[in-house]
Formats: structure tokens, sequence, C-alpha cells
């Protein structure tokens, strides 16, 4: 398999959250309230999986594997898209929970807001999703020979271990820090090491 295969198999579960996430924003209204626990499970989707799990792959393997070869100036236009586009993504899932929160705490404006950053992700999504498999993942494997890309398959392996680890690591640590609880402030991480 080539390092694009789970790449793309996360995309389809990307798209899946996305749709999930358009039929509830459509049921939102004045007899519909907001599902808080819906949208905190959303963005905890589109921020562990979406983001750090699968963005998190491209730009710290695949796209710093790509830096360090000569890529044409269209793939390289493409790529630094692509890292943008990931920026964007963060911002909509960070302000779609902050709107979240201030609309339980009353501010009426802040459905609309809701709304839009739902909008701009379900509508991000699919875009981003068909740019790089239509039209980056697969020319780009040329840069790199059979036993480069299993290697990078490996190291996508290897990254997709620590997940889980790296996320509740950083759950306890911020309600340590919430506390001022020792350990919180710890540098050492044998997460890294797995």
């Amino acid at each position: 398999m080539m390092p694009i295969g789970p790449l793309m198999i996360e995309h389809r579960l990307i798209e899946r959250m996305s749709r999930l996430l358009g039929a509830k924003s459509q049921a939102y209204g004045a007899e519909n309230p907001v599902d808080a626990v819906f949208i905190d499970n959303a963005v905890d989707f589109f921020r562990t999986y979406a983001d750090r799990t699968h963005h998190g792959k491209e730009e710290e393997i695949l796209f710093r594997e790509l830096d360090r070869r000569k890529l044409s100036p269209q793939h390289k236009a493409v790529m630094d898209t692509l890292i943008k586009e990931h920026i964007f993504a963060r911002d909509q899932t960070a302000a779609l929970l902050e709107a979240k929160e201030r609309h339980l705490d009353g501010d009426l404006g802040a459905l609309n807001e809701m709304a839009a950053h739902m909008r701009a992700l379900i509508e991000f999504y699919p875009r981003h999703i068909e740019t790089e498999d239509q039209r980056f993942f697969i020319p780009v494997m040329d840069y790199f020979t059979l036993a480069e890309q299993q290697a990078m398959l490996s190291d996508f392996r290897q990254f997709d271990r620590r997940m889980i680890h790296e996320k509740y690591l950083h759950v306890v640590r911020r309600f340590e820090l919430e506390r001022n609880l020792p350990g919180a402030k710890s540098k050492v991480d044998w997460i890294q090491t797995l």
C-alpha cells in the first residue's frame, strides 16, 4: 500500500462527520436547541482525528518529506495551499467551540456564528479532500522510491500509535494546570519514545 492509502481512507471518515455536521446544522433553530454534546464531540473529532491525526501525518511526515525534494512549482503551490487550509480548519473548529460556549451562556448572536462556522467546515472539507485525493496525493508519490514510500507508511503507523497517548496526556496536563497541581509542567514525555 502506498502511504497515501491510509490518508485517503481517513478522508472517508472525515467526509462522514462533515455530512453529520451538515445534518445537525440544518436542525438548529427556534424549536430545536443546539445539541452541545454533539458539537463537543464534533469539535473533538475535527481536532483529534481530522487535524492532529490526519493533518498531523500530512504535515509532520508527508509534507516534511516533500519539502526535502525539488517539487514542481505546481506541487509546491498546492502543498502550501493545503497547509493554509489546515490552519483555516483549525481556526473554524476553535471558533465553533467558542461560539457554542457563548451560546450556552445566553449570547443570542452566537447561534448564527455557530451556524457560519459549521457551514464553513461543511463546505471546506469536501473541496480540501478532493484536492488532496484527485490532484495532489497520487502525483507526489512519484517523488519517492518504493522503499521511501514503505518507510513513510511505517512512520504513519508509528505516528498513529502515539495519538491516543498524546491526546490524554494533554487532557491530564490541562486539568493539572487548571488546578495548579504538580506534574503539569513536567518535560518528561515517554510517549515520544513509542
